[in-house]
């Protein structure tokens, strides 16, 4: 496989997160550089892993894991967004709790952003492409446009104020339902 090729299929795979990583940048009220290290790293590292855990799976798992890959992705993502659009209706307490790149919410958000990631390993084992290098690149590429999208989702936020909140968590479920349709539909 070419790196083209690698390229532009790392950056198809990163556009889930680089919309989560816009959507986390509106709703946190600081970012500091943890901040974008945690969400850049987790979502790097899922995106980059995702692929080798599909690669070694190849054929054995795949009838199984097609067949349900999609709905687990929609889920996640639709609790997440509703869970977001909730509680920018409530008072802002600025808690860890809205912090989506900690704790859960970043597990949550870092499998449901990479679980297309898993399906294509699956594709390059049944296409005979080794998984290291088109690996490495899914992760890097995810890693940098999670951290550009962190900085456009601050300067949107201050921009739009609150609303865009209910808009970013209104994303995550248009994600999740993009991602079933998909699936069923093709």
């Amino acid at each position: 496989m070419s790196a083209p090729v690698i390229i532009g299929l790392a950056f198809g795979l990163a556009m889930d997160a680089f919309a989560v990583a816009i959507t986390a940048g509106i709703i946190l009220p600081q970012i500091t550089a943890r901040h974008y290290f945690r969400l850049s790293f987790h979502f790097g590292l899922f995106q980059s892993l995702m692929p080798v855990i599909g690669w070694l799976a190849g054929n054995t798992f795949a009838s199984y894991i097609e067949s349900w890959d999609h709905w687990i992705a929609f889920g996640l993502l639709f609790y997440v967004g509703g869970k977001m659009i909730h509680e920018s209706l409530r008072k802002r307490d600025n808690s860890a709790s809205t912090d989506p790149t900690r704790g859960s919410r970043l597990v949550t958000l870092s499998i449901a952003t990479s679980i297309d990631a898993l399906a294509i390993g699956m594709s390059l084992a049944v296409l005979g492409v080794e998984i290291v290098e088109p690996a490495i690149y899914i992760g890097v590429i995810t890693m940098i446009l999670t951290m550009l999208g962190m900085r456009l989702g601050r300067r949107l936020g201050r921009l739009f104020g609150r609303w865009i909140e209910k808009a970013g968590g209104l994303v995550l479920i248009g994600i999740g339902f993009k991602i079933l349709i998909q699936h069923l539909m093709g």
